[in-house]
């Protein structure tokens, strides 16, 4: 073998998506793009994040997400060297990759091992009715090895169907657009959704004014009624239904990721996106 080589500068492609929430606090997806060929690893987790980005673009979110498609390995060690000052913002991050295929779903905790995404991503899988796998931190992987380095040491973990390297199709040509499916990817899809409704969710709301009982009714949480049975009044003579307090819109308010469920949605099903989606690969490859 002859291998043409020379030393010199180059660059490094990679690609960056930031949906700005009403924080500065940063939720990480990350998938690498250095297989060529190979359909579960990694174009299945490209796919996915790239639908999620564009499902994610219209909401209101608390937390901002970045994001990032890159080479493996070098290109999560670029970005950290080009973004060390910023990397602090990330408080969740997880790398997706290999999530087409029936295995699994298994989950690879972040060095820490106890951060919110780690319980967070657990909570989700073991309410799944799945059977999942829930793996330790540990220094051979994908990019979570970069950004869980002890100098950045950041909360992120790895999300995954099959564990790589244990299945035959793993490196093969056998890892083709036959072996991944609508329906694995619109699960995969699901369980990521279904965790960040966990993440957005999990905030302790503060009283900011705790002195005597608050007036409910201008803040839309109490309806005032009329009369009729159920009708009961305040200290200060308000006319309140005790059946009229508005949970449904209080939910509505603060569960602000539940529209990334589009399983709810039957012009545009997960399954339908994905399946659209290998049609698309299919005819490109031809």
């Amino acid at each position: 073998m002859v291998i043409d080589s020379s030393l010199a500068d180059g660059c490094l492609t990679y690609g960056e998506y930031l949906h700005e929430g009403e924080t500065e606090d940063e939720f990480l997806f990350s998938a690498h793009v250095c297989h060529p060929s190979l359909a579960n690893d990694n174009c299945s987790g490209v796919a996915l994040l790239t639908h999620l980005a564009k499902r994610m673009a219209g909401l209101r979110t608390r937390y901002s997400y970045r994001f990032l498609f890159a080479p493996g390995t070098i290109g999560a060690i670029t970005w950290l060297a080009r973004n060390e000052d910023r990397s602090q913002r990330i408080k969740h991050g997880l790398i997706v990759s290999m999530v087409g295929d029936g295995g699994g779903p298994t989950y690879k905790k972040s060095r820490r091992g106890n951060t919110r995404i780690d319980r967070a991503v657990v909570h989700t899988l073991r309410h799944s009715e799945l059977t999942p796998t829930i793996l330790d931190f540990s220094p051979y992987g994908y990019d979570e090895r970069q950004y869980c380095s002890p100098g950045f040491n950041l909360p992120v973990g790895l999300f995954q169907r099959s564990k790589f390297g244990e299945i035959p199709q793993c490196h093969t040509s056998a890892d083709n657009l036959d072996f991944i499916t609508p329906n694995n990817l619109a699960l995969s899809y699901h369980l990521i959704a279904e965790t960040l409704d966990v993440v957005e969710n999990d905030a302790v709301y503060r009283n900011t004014m705790p002195k005597c009982e608050p007036q409910l009714g201008r803040r839309g949480l109490y309806g005032m009624v009329g009369g009729g049975q159920g009708r009961c009044s305040s200290q200060h003579g308000h006319a309140m239904d005790s059946q009229s307090f508005r949970w449904d819109a209080f939910a509505a308010r603060h569960r602000r990721t539940s529209q990334l469920a589009i399983r709810r949605d039957p012009k545009d099903s997960a399954t339908a996106a994905a399946q659209r989606a290998l049609d698309n690969l299919r005819h490109d490859s031809r």
